[in-house]
């Protein structure tokens, strides 16, 4: 698949993320609590994924990729520990403190995926130009 059909996936999802999140204002509560177990499997999913694209392309990828793709997988389950053990919580102040922290890593989360998209866009177009390169060295 081309790089750029692989930027047009993810914007897709991303708006699909939009779609989701602008939705569950409105959402039951119990509807919601099933979404948000979905979410959590789905990104799950994601982050095991990539923790296994990691390994496996540690010889093709630059090793800054595979320190960041490491230091995800850490963050992403440092981040569950984190929720798991706020859940265990249940009064009123610590349930108002937890939303907000909850809202400052959604935060978080955004604005890292600006950066991992700005890095893609970088990146598609660095390889773009990279195999122009190599097919021009190759027919000369």
């Amino acid at each position: 698949m081309a790089l750029s059909d692989r930027l047009a996936q993810l914007a897709q999802r991303a708006k699909e993320a939009e779609d989701r999140a602008r939705a569950a204002s409105s959402a039951a509560k119990e509807e919601l609590q099933s979404e948000v177990e979905q979410a959590s499997k789905a990104a799950q999913h994601k982050a095991d994924e990539l923790q296994q694209r990691s390994q496996a392309a540690q010889a093709k990828a630059s090793d800054s990729w595979a320190e960041v793709q490491s230091d995800w997988a850490r963050h992403i389950e440092t981040a569950r520990e984190h929720i798991a053990a706020k859940k265990a919580k249940a009064d009123a102040k610590s349930a108002q403190l937890d939303a907000d922290i909850a809202a400052s890593d959604a935060e978080a989360a955004i604005e890292f995926a600006f950066a991992a998209v700005e890095e893609a866009e970088y990146a598609v177009l660095d390889a773009t130009l990279a195999r122009m390169n190599a097919d021009e060295m190759t027919a000369s």
